[in-house]
C-alpha cells in the first residue's frame, strides 16, 4: 500500500493549523512518527518499503512551522492524537515531545524508540543556540545556525543544514527551542546519562558511523536496530 498525503485543517487551543501529513495504516497499531527540529514527516517514511515492517501501519505529520504544515501563529502547539494505541518513534525535538506523550499517556504506546531526544542539558546543543548566539532576528539567527551547522565536524551536518531553509519557518525557530530505546550516534557515546538508562532496563542502541541524525549518515543499521526492537515486543 502506497503512502497517503492529506492536509487536515485544525483549531487547537485557538491558532488554526494546516497540517501537512502522511500515513500508511492497516489493521494493527501503527508507528507514530514525531521528527526533529530540523526535519519533516518523511524522514522515516522508508520504514514502508522495508521488509522487517511489512506489517506495520506509519503515520507522521509536519510539527507546525516545519516541513509543509501551516499556523497562524508559529508556536508550539498540542495535538491530540486519534488512534487508541501506537508504537512511537521520535527524533531530536520529536524525541522530547514523544517522551511526554508516553508521560501522559502509558497505555497508548505500546513501544517508545528514542532517537537522540534531548534528555538531559549537555544533549541540546542545538537548542542552547538561542542563549550563546542571541538576537532578536529570526532571519538573522537562523541564517547564521545554518552557516554554524554547515561547517560542524559532525556526522549529517552539512547535508542537515542544506535542508533546514526549505524545512523549518525561521518564526518558529525560538518558539521551538524554549519548548524543547533511546537511539544514539557513536558521536554521542559520551553521554553521562547512557549508563543510567541501561541500568533502569532501556535498551541502548548505539549506531556506528553517525551522530545526531543515523537516518542521513546510517539509516540500514537504524533502521535495522527498530526492526529488531519492534519483533521482540
Amino acid at each position: 500500500m502506497a503512502l497517503t498525503y492529506a492536509t487536515i485543517p485544525l483549531q487547537v487551543q485557538g491558532v488554526s493549523l494546516n497540517i501537512s501529513t502522511i500515513h500508511n495504516l492497516n489493521s494493527k497499531p501503527p508507528t507514530v512518527f514525531l521528527h526533529g527540529f530540523e526535519s519533516c514527516k518523511e524522514d522515516l517514511a522508508d520504514i514502508v518499503v522495508r521488509p522487517a515492517f511489512k506489517q506495520c501501519g506509519y503515520l507522521a505529520f509536519d510539527a507546525p512551522g516545519c516541513g509543509h504544515s501551516e499556523s497562524e501563529r508559529l508556536s508550539a502547539t498540542d495535538i491530540s492524537f486519534l488512534i487508541e494505541q501506537f508504537h512511537l518513534i521520535g527524533h531530536s525535538m520529536g524525541g522530547l515531545t514523544a517522551l511526554l506523550l508516553a508521560h501522559r499517556h502509558p497505555s497508548r504506546v505500546l513501544s517508545f524508540v528514542d532517537i537522540k531526544g534531548n534528555l538531559a542539558p549537555e544533549d541540546c546543543f542545538l537548542s542552547r543556540q538561542i542563549f550563546l548566539f542571541p538576537t532578536n532576528d529570526p532571519e538573522a539567527f537562523l541564517n547564521a545556525f545554518i552557516v554554524r551547522t554547515a561547517t560542524a565536524k559532525s556526522y549529517g551536518s552539512p547535508l542537515y543544514a542544506s535542508i533546514l531553509r526549505a524545512r523549518v519557518c525561521a518564526g518558529a525557530v525560538r518558539a521551538i527551542f524554549e519548548s524543547i530505546m533511546f537511539m544514539f550516534g557513536e558521536e554521542n557515546r559520551g553521554l553521562s546519562y547512557l549508563a543510567w538508562l541501561g541500568q533502569a532496563g532501556v535498551e541502548l542502541a548505539e549506531i556506528e558511523d553517525s551522530g545526531q541524525f543515523p537516518m542521513f549518515s546510517n539509516p540500514v543499521e537504524m533502521y535495522r536496530r527498530i526492526g529488531g526492537f519492534l519483533k521482540k515486543l
